[in-house]
């Protein structure tokens, strides 16, 4: 294969007959794959294009929900798209246990995003600070026509500083910008903002006549949001006295089962190793919700990992206490989400999501999908202090090992019979196919 110029260029069409001949060696088989995958609807699919570059087709995953998540004493049916086995399976299990215990509780202890704007200035650092903090009025008029808008939704640009980076690197300085965008995940608000700030800080000091000679060289490095959001944080609690965890299921007593659970969050605390993937699981849940309502799982992961990491140690997400007859287990974990704009208001999928939840908005978002990330992963953690994690999940894992092995229906309810009490493996699956099929 050669390098190729101008393929964003070409059309859909032109791009697949390209991939096919100079890549696939003229398979025209893939060719039909690729056109079986979009969509009957021309003007959907139109849509589906323009999200994103170079798109040949779409990528199917599975939309589930899972039901009986109750909030706050209000109940949801929550929409989850995702691949792996045996997550919505146990997230609804989870949901479904905790309703008979008084549901989850869920707060959001506050909703500021923040940006930086990076810039080098030569000179002394009080002096560039104190030229700042006086011309901030000056600086919020200049970004008064992006933010009006926002303002009048209840948002807006909130506080500005000038911070002193030249600890890290000589001559360094940020704008530290924080910001509240309501119901929107704001990206490109926050953006807008800072790119302003940035080039009206920049021609303020160029034109302050008691800077001379090199202080006037303010250089904007860049301006971005960070997907970094501590203070955008929500809450989500599950808590019941002990003897309510009695369930003839796990084989041992409420309070060997706490105690178990507690040690193992405990564990997830300590060790960077089962941290995470004690995370994984919360993500697990979280990344479903995320991604059936259209909104950036991939910024939502890197925040939640930051903050996992913030006192110098990768930490699980979650705590859990046993105190005065009394089990709670708890995650805490900052989110930036969005209701409106984006993908929220353009994917037909995304949008029913949003119905299917009563149409919530950012903090009623927030809340729900961190209680479904608290689900799943309680569901976790209980699989593997009691039953173990390969238990449930082969048997979810079940259906993808005979279509994989194109069982036929009388083929899946034997094998069905056959391991319902064995330990289930793709290679046991295969060979008593094979006796099946030779018999």
């Amino acid at each position: 294969m050669k390098p190729i110029s101008g393929f964003s260029k070409m059309s859909k069409v032109e791009k697949i007959d390209y991939i096919v001949e100079n890549i696939l060696k003229g398979d025209n088989r893939s060719k039909e794959l690729i056109k079986s995958f979009w969509h009957s609807n021309d003007k959907l699919q139109s849509v589906l294009d323009d999200f994103s570059e170079n798109t040949l087709t779409n990528f199917y995953f599975p939309f589930g929900v899972m039901p009986n998540l109750m909030i706050n004493g209000q109940l949801y049916c929550v929409p989850m798209a995702i691949e792996e086995s045996s997550v919505v399976a146990a997230a609804s299990k989870s949901a479904k246990y905790w309703l008979e215990r008084g549901g989850f509780k869920a707060d959001v202890v506050d909703m500021k995003k923040i940006g930086q704007v990076h810039l080098y200035w030569p000179g002394k650092a009080s002096k560039l600070i104190e030229f700042f903090t006086s011309k901030i009025d000056i600086l919020r008029e200049a970004c008064a026509p992006i933010t009006a808008n926002m303002e009048k939704r209840g948002g807006g640009l909130l506080d500005l500083e000038l911070r002193d980076k030249t600890d890290l690197d000589e001559s360094y300085f940020q704008i530290w910008a924080s910001f509240n965008t309501v119901d929107a995940m704001g990206a490109n608000f926050i953006n807008s903002v800072l790119e302003r700030l940035g080039k009206s800080f920049r021609a303020l000091v160029f034109e302050e006549e008691s800077f001379t000679g090199y202080e006037k060289d303010l250089q904007v490095v860049m301006a971005i949001l960070s997907n970094y959001t501590p203070e955008c944080l929500v809450r989500a609690t599950v808590e019941c006295p002990i003897e309510m965890l009695e369930d003839k299921n796990v084989g041992m007593s409420p309070e060997e089962f706490a105690r178990k659970f507690e040690r193992a969050v405990r564990i997830s605390r300590m060790d960077v190793n089962r941290a995470t993937t004690h995370n994984k699981g919360i993500f697990n849940g979280i990344d479903a919700v995320i991604l059936a309502t259209g909104n950036d799982f991939r910024a939502i992961e890197a925040c939640g990992h930051t903050f996992a990491a913030r006192d110098g140690q990768y930490r699980g997400l979650t705590t859990c206490s046993i105190k005065d007859g009394m089990f709670n287990f708890t995650l805490e974990i900052p989110m930036a989400l969005g209701t409106v704009g984006g993908l929220t208001s353009l994917h037909p999928m995304a949008k029913f999501s949003l119905e299917l939840l009563g149409k919530p908005d950012a903090a009623e978002l927030m809340k729900i999908v961190a209680c479904s990330g608290l689900a799943q992963t309680f569901a976790a953690v209980r699989s593997l202090v009691t039953s173990g994690i390969q238990k449930g999940h082969m048997k979810m894992h079940l259906m993808n090992i005979l279509n994989h092995l194109e069982a036929s229906d009388d083929e899946r309810e034997k094998v069905r019979d056959k391991f319902e009490e064995e330990i289930i493996s793709f290679n046991g699956i295969r060979d008593y196919l094979q006796e099946l099929r030779n018999y």
